[in-house]
């Protein structure tokens, strides 16, 4: 079950960090406002069609290869990769934000404080100094919490249909 789910949290994992990336060089790339919230769209839709198709796949790539007899197997396969791909997407949101893009982040931050400098006071500046300092940790945190749970959540709706239910399982015809 682990194997299937560290596959599956990578496929999972890497669709999410492809997102990533491509929406991060959309917004560097110089495409006009409207297409760019377009194409955004398109690549948030393909992303989350794709997450649930890619456990879905592998929820039922498992059930054929072992016969499980109850959704609470598919359902701990789906945690289990929820919590491989949260942590393997969370490390990649990590180090794009520490090391990959960090220079990316601290101009987007400097612009800003120079924007919002002439309404906020001395403690609000130096808040937001200790925020840009903690923002790779926060950024795994939050992207770890979020993923796990919208994981466990698909889990919990895939595997009530993996491996479908038989509607007529309890009828048994009189015996004559």
């Amino acid at each position: 079950m682990w194997n299937t789910a560290g596959k599956a949290g990578l496929a999972l994992a890497a669709a999410s960090t492809a997102y990533l990336f491509a929406n991060q060089f959309m917004s560097q790339a110089e495409i006009p406002a409207f297409l760019n919230s377009i194409l955004g769209f398109v690549l948030w839709a393909a992303k989350f069609v794709g997450c649930i198709w890619i456990m879905k796949f592998f929820m039922k790539k498992y059930l054929s290869k072992n016969r499980v007899t109850g959704n609470g197997s598919t359902f701990r396969l789906g945690v289990m990769m929820a919590l491989l791909s949260a942590i393997l997407y969370s490390g990649a949101a990590f180090a794009n934000v520490a090391f990959i893009s960090a220079d990316l982040f601290d101009e987007q931050m400097a612009a800003m404080m120079q924007q919002m400098a002439p309404m906020m006071d001395s403690n609000t500046m130096s808040m937001m100094d200790t925020y840009m300092e903690n923002l790779p940790q926060i950024t795994f945190v939050s992207n770890f919490i979020y993923c796990f749970i919208f994981g466990t959540v698909l889990s919990y709706i895939l595997s009530r249909n993996i491996p479908s239910k038989d509607p007529f399982a309890e009828y048994k015809p009189d015996e004559q």
